[in-house]
């Protein structure tokens, strides 16, 4: 068999490349599940995400993505965390609580070098960690590490 004829094209001369379809459904997953996660304290080891920092929602933190890089779960009161962002571009790092007020806000400025890091006690609580972009369109890869002190 040369290949499936379909209506309306999805190859050249209206053939479908098999070969191609793995590969994109390989691309659309990682796409899918490369930027988020869920972590629960106490922490075991240093938690670590990768991804594409920005979106496009306006935050009070720059534009972010719809749903968070990270979850975070804390089950003890005042657990204290840091949490470090590494990427390119103006990476902003964004932590809202579960009432959807912000817990904190960092920016990479100038001097950083695309680097974050944020500490402090945490309340028990589930907080949503957002990598985001100063700048609306921009997109940078980047690394999230959250380890416990």
């Amino acid at each position: 068999m040369k290949g499936l004829r379909v209506r309306g094209g999805w190859g050249m001369n209206g053939r479908i490349n098999w070969k191609a379809i793995p590969t994109a459904f390989a691309m659309v997953l990682a796409i899918a599940t490369s930027a988020y996660s869920q972590v629960q304290t106490p922490l075991q080891s240093e938690a670590v995400v990768r991804g594409n920092s920005g979106g496009t929602q306006a935050s009070a933190c720059g534009f972010i993505a719809g749903r968070p890089s990270q979850t975070v779960r804390v089950t003890e009161a005042f657990t204290r965390l840091r949490f470090r962002v590494q990427g390119g571009g103006r990476p902003t790092l964004l932590i809202l609580g579960a009432d959807g007020s912000v817990k904190g806000c960092a920016r990479a400025d100038n001097f950083s070098n695309g680097n974050i890091e944020a500490a402090g006690a945490w309340e028990q609580g589930t907080y949503s960690v957002y990598v985001g972009d100063l700048d609306r369109g921009s997109s940078a890869p980047f690394t999230l590490s959250i380890v416990q002190n």
